[in-house]
């Protein structure tokens, strides 16, 4: 005669719930890790390149910029003409968290009416200013052009959501 696997043990579970047991402590781990959902750092954007930075000097014709560069983010030409290359680093160490934003930064590229960089500027937050980490200066009220300021804001804003 088979003996049954739904019969009891001296345990006093029969031997099917002794299984099943032991398979839904094998697999509650693994259910489980989905819901911690750690992604890490994530870049969003324009991942910025100092070589390639380097490479982009004053004088360089706009095409040399898009194969340096490549293709901006988006483009200005209220009150000059500009590429802006956008970037954003965040953290989120476990799922249904907010993410953090732990680096920001606007690459810009102005040109003067021929078409040639005029100068280039890598904005961030530092100190919860806007600073050009090329010059390495804090812009003065009314010297640079609101529209990079503004985006800073709306892209921290943003990731909030």
């Amino acid at each position: 005669m088979k003996p049954d696997a739904r019969a009891t043990t001296a345990t006093g579970m029969s031997r099917f719930a002794r299984v099943s047991l032991v398979c839904a402590a094998l697999a509650a781990p693994i259910a489980l890790g989905g819901c911690l959902g750690y992604d890490g750092e994530v870049y969003h954007g324009y991942i910025i390149d100092d070589n390639a930075i380097s490479q982009v000097k004053t004088g360089s014709s706009a095409e040399q910029v898009l194969v340096v560069l490549g293709t901006p983010t988006t483009t200005s030409t209220i009150g000059g003409d500009a590429w802006y290359y956008i970037s954003q680093k965040s953290d989120r160490r476990v799922a249904f968290m907010q993410r953090k934003v732990l680096d920001q930064r606007v690459l810009a590229v102005y040109y003067d009416k021929n078409k040639r960089v005029e100068r280039i500027a890598n904005y961030g937050m530092r100190d919860g200013k806007l600073y050009d980490f090329i010059s390495r200066t804090t812009p003065t009220a009314g010297s640079e052009p609101s529209f990079v300021r503004n985006m800073m804001q709306n892209l921290l804003r943003f990731s909030d959501k």
